[in-house]
Parts: structure tokens; sequence; C-alpha cells
């Protein structure tokens, strides 16, 4: 078994690419678009050596051009899931097997595909699919997911490095072997991040396991591509099996698997709790107990100190607030301003969101796309029309939202009287930011509040120009959010430099992007050889003085 007698060079951040007019990444970006959208794709699955096709198909359509059709993809039923779980038992032995080094060359050369001759295509099928403009689009699919496979390589070398202290005392050798866990892990990653869903399932299956890995529908045509890149890396068949299927359908056949060894998972916080809850009841059908590993919602907070700069702290939050259409688990949604820096603030944001232009993400100049799908167009515009009437809540600027062509919902600021209002407290997952301006000199309160007001602990912010107030803060809301920033925007951790994931009911906080993420994968065997080993039951004590 894989021992890693030697490590690699610690990777460096892939560089974000400007797409700046007149570029080559620019033209291939538009060209790749262009033909994605000349053609309609059939997706299948892809389970074992077999690409699947089913008679059942999904229509897929770009969230802001809700009209045209990408292609279909085919929709799988429970067969599909127990086909999948044999593929990936069926491959588990000889994956586990191959040594470390040579797992490490597939997925560092799907980094290399990906920073090539996918980038454009990983990037256009990612905005296309989930509405992303093409910054975000590349600071996710093509550089988080490069990063993911490059820094996870390098962990996994440092891992595998891991000896006793003592390798060897008198007589004996001790050495400690890291074992892919018994059983198949079940990856379930969410629409809106490209990176998540090729970690979620690469990063247990780097480590020596196999996987089934089902996506969010609504981020499939990336997925894809994804699937596309492992493959021509050279991943074996059966190593990670991409399905479609109904998620309680897909439950049902795996939550009830004595196989079952691991959940990866990145999602809604009520889903999680059921998963959890489900696993619990079935814990005695399975062969060792699955690892639970999992990132869910967040209420991410910005608060600011009376120190703060009026025009960082304003553009933290247009950008925490908004990028990617506060699709982001760690999107600002909830702000405190201090009552003397509030209107310089509010005449800073107000300027900035008069120039965001929103549209489809074919024009590079729209830094505003559509939400992802009707759904989530109808929850978060019932949330600002519910606003817009209650008393004690001012509507500070956008408040509009038109599903005719796209799901587009104007960046909406709500200032609230009450700090424990709605939209103050519960994860809207849009772009719907809610400040409460409170007394300057009620700080070190405010931030109780801070802490107190959502179950949520995933990101959070503080904007200070005061060191002892910025430690206040550090101090106060020490379990408040997993990354936690200090005169920044809460959002867009950076692999190998921001470790990501929170706590209470944001998740795990296993820490996408670590090694104690990849130690979640791997079991432990502790080893001693003894060279000479005793031949009389007697210890010295039994001899006589």
């Amino acid at each position: 078994m894989s021992k890693g007698f030697f490590s690699i060079p610690r990777p460096t951040n892939e560089p974000v690419l400007a797409y700046a007019p007149g570029s080559p990444e620019k033209a291939a970006l538009k060209a790749a678009i262009a033909e994605f959208r000349s053609q309609e794709a059939d997706i299948p699955m892809y389970i074992g050596s077999e690409l699947v096709r089913t008679d059942v198909k999904k229509r897929l359509a770009p969230p802001h051009d809700h009209q045209h059709t990408l292609g279909h993809f085919s929709y799988g039923d429970r067969s599909h899931v127990e086909q999948a779980i044999q593929a990936a038992l069926d491959a588990k032995e000889a994956w586990g097997n191959l040594e470390w080094e040579q797992r490490a060359a597939i997925f560092l050369r799907a980094a290399d595909l990906i920073a090539g001759p996918y980038r454009a295509k990983i990037n256009a099928a990612t905005m296309l699919g989930q509405s992303k403009n093409a910054f975000q689009a590349e600071i996710d699919a093509a550089c988080e997911l490069i990063d993911f496979l490059r820094f996870n390589v390098y962990y996994m070398s440092e891992i595998y490095q891991q000896q006793p202290v003592v390798p060897f005392s008198p007589n004996t050798w001790n050495r400690t072997e890291q074992r892919p866990l018994e059983g198949f892990i079940f990856a379930i990653t969410p629409f809106n991040f490209t990176a998540i869903a090729g970690n979620l399932p690469s990063a247990p299956a780097m480590m020596g396991n196999t996987a089934v890995w089902k996506p969010a529908e609504t981020q499939v045509f990336a997925a894809n591509v994804v699937m596309e890149v492992f493959r021509e890396a050279g991943l074996p068949d059966g190593v990670i099996n991409l399905i479609y299927v109904d998620g309680p359908e897909a439950g049902d056949v795996v939550f009830k698997h004595p196989d079952f060894a691991g959940l990866h998972f990145t999602g809604s916080t009520g889903v999680f709790q059921h998963l959890w809850k489900t696993i619990g009841e079935n814990i005695a059908m399975y062969k060792s107990y699955p690892r639970i590993v999992g990132e869910t919602g967040g209420k991410d907070f910005v608060i600011a100190h009376k120190s703060a700069d009026a025009k960082a702290l304003a553009t933290g939050l247009v950008r925490g607030g908004f990028e990617y259409q506060g699709q982001k688990c760690s999107a600002a949604s909830r702000a405190y301003v201090p009552a003397n820096l509030w209107d310089e603030v509010k005449e800073y944001m107000l300027a900035d969101l008069k120039e965001i232009k929103m549209g489809g993400v074919e024009d590079f100049s729209n830094f505003v796309n559509a939400v992802i799908d009707e759904k989530a167009f109808d929850k978060i515009a019932g949330y600002i029309d519910q606003a817009k009437q209650d008393a004690g809540v001012e509507l500070i600027a956008g408040g509009n939202h038109d599903k005719t062509k796209g799901y587009f919902i104007e960046p909406t600021v709500f200032k609230a009287e009450d700090p424990k209002y709605r939209t103050m407290c519960e994860e809207i997952f849009g772009p719907v930011l809610t400040i409460h301006v409170y007394d300057p000199e009620k700080y070190q309160e405010t931030l109780e509040l801070v802490d107190q007001t959502s179950p949520y602990a995933l990101t959070g912010a503080v904007f200070s120009n005061d060191r002892y107030a910025a430690e206040l803060a550090t101090k106060k809301l020490h379990q408040a959010a997993g990354n936690f920033y200090i005169n920044d925007k809460p959002t867009g951790a950076v692999v190998g430099q921001q470790p990501f994931g929170g706590a209470r009911a944001s998740g795990t906080n296993d820490k996408a992007g670590a090694m104690i993420n990849l130690l979640r994968w791997v079991s432990p065997r502790t080893i001693k050889e003894n060279f000479n080993p005793p031949k009389d039951y007697k210890y010295p004590f039994l001899q006589e003085s």
C-alpha cells in the first residue's frame, strides 16, 4: 500500500485571467459560449465504463434565457443508483491498491487540462448553465477547481508521509498506513460552484475511495464537462460514477446499503439534517460508521465599527452581497452599520448600484446575471415583496424582479429597524442585503446581537480601523463564523489560503481545500513489527530479588 516516502512541492494558486478586451482568453471564451449555444447537448450518466442514456430526458436552459435549450440530460431511477454503487464497489480494490503517486498523476493532469484546453469550455458551461459572469466562472470553474486538485494532491503527499515520531525502537519498527474507507462514498453537490461539484467526489477518490456523484440538476451542464476532464485525464472506469436521479429515490438506495461508507455534501441545512438522521436510523446496517462531511447554509454578516472606512465598507457590501446574485453560501446578507457612517455608506452603495448592469452572461459588461431557476426566483421575490410592505423596513435600492426572459432580480438593499426582522435572520440565497443601523456607542452589544441572531456560523466580517475594536469582534464572534474576515468582504475564500467551512447549523467545518478534509476519507492502520519477539511470558518484576 502507498506510504509516500517523498513529498511534492507546495503548489501556487492558479492565476486568474483578466478577460480584457482583445485578450486571447476572452476570444476563446466567447467562441466556446457561441459553440454551446449553437447546438443541443445530449448528456449521459457515467456509470462504470458505460455512458448511460435513458428515455427520460430533462431540459437544460440558461437561467438568464430560459427559452433557449442548451440540451437534455438522461434522467435515471433507482436501478441506476444500484448500478453506480456496484460499479464503485467493483472498481474499489484496484483503485485503492494503486500507488498514491499514480492517483495523484491523474488529478494533476486533470488540473492541467482545465488550466489549458478545457478552460474556455468549463467556464462557458458554467456561465451558461449557472448564469455566472466571466469573472465569477473563472474564479470558480477554472481557478478554484484547479487549486482543489493541485493542493489536495499536495496534502495527500503530506498525509502519506506522516509516520510515528519514533518509527524505530529496540527490536521494533512502527509505521502507519492510510487506508481508503471500507465501502463507497456518496457525493451530493450544489448548483452554485462547479469547483465544489468537482471537489466533493474527487477528494475522497484521491485518497483511494470510489464514489457515486449526484449533482444538482441545475449544474449538470458543467458537471458533464468536469467528468469529461476526469476521463481524459485517465480516471479509471467506476472510480467516480455520475448519476442524475431523484434525491429521495437515490437516498433510499444509498443509505440502506451495507457498503455505504461516507457522505460528502454541500447543500441546504434541512436536507443535510434529514440525511444525517436517516444515516443514524440505519447505522446498524453498515459495515462501518460512515463519515459525514457537510457544508450547508449561512446567514453571513458584516459588522462595522464607527472607525471603519465608509468606502471600503460599501464596496465590501456590494461585492459581498451581490456577486453571483448573492447565491453563495458565504454571501453578505445582513449588515450592522453604525449611525455615524450610514449616510456616507448609503451614498457610496447607491452610486455603485446605479452603475451595475444586469443581464445575460454573453454580454461581459453585465455584473449581475440571473438567479438559478424559477423556484429560487419566486422565493426571493416573495421575501422582497413582503419586506416592501412591512412596517419598520425601508427599501434603499432595487426591489424589482422580472422572469419574462430570465430569472432576474435586482440587487436589493433594505434597512430594518428591528435587527431580528426576518430578512436579517433567514437565509434567502439571493441578491438581498438587509442593514440594521445601530448606535455607535453600542458596538459590544451589537457584537452580541450578531452572534445570537442566526443559527448559522459560516462566514462573517468586521470593518474597523481601530485594532482594539477588531480584536474585540474577533473574540466575541469566536464561534460565529468558520471563515472570518477583517476589513474584507465575507466571500471569496481561496484554496491554500483560507480553507473553507463553518460550524453550528452551517456544517461540520471539515474545511474544503485543506488536509483536514482529506483525513476524513482515510482510515489509519498502525503496524508494529517486532524483530526479536520475546519467548518468555515473565516480566522482570516477577523475578526474585
